[in-house]
């Protein structure tokens, strides 16, 4: 079973206990994160490297999405679902508001 909050955390990232951070690199492409940008946000890792990781999160509560570069504090596993940005790492394709592909598009 996951360890992982199904709810955006309330702490922010100055506040976490540094042992509760796990490192940038033990994140792997596709994992569901929350990332700290004013706010915790639903977030999907890109990359990642001993420094930092990338993620494609939504910046607001709208379906768009940003791609940023995090440090661990600002960054914490997700258990919950977030279809605006974990259905776009299925296929990388087009997706309709009901989750159904584009036709044409890459899905």
């Amino acid at each position: 079973m996951s360890t992982a909050p199904t709810s955006a955390p309330t702490t922010a990232p100055p506040q976490r206990d540094p042992a509760d951070v796990a490192p940038a690199d033990s994140y792997h492409p596709s994992d569901r994160v929350w990332v700290y940008r004013d706010g915790w946000r639903a977030g999907v890792i890109e990359a990642a490297s001993p420094r930092a990781v990338t993620v494609t999160y939504r910046p607001g509560a709208h379906l768009g999405t940003g791609v940023d570069t995090f440090t661990a504090p600002y960054v914490t596993a997700r258990s919950s679902e977030d279809p605006a940005v974990d259905r776009r790492h299925l296929g990388r394709g087009i997706y309709t508001p009901t989750s159904l592909p584009v036709r044409g598009s890459a899905a």
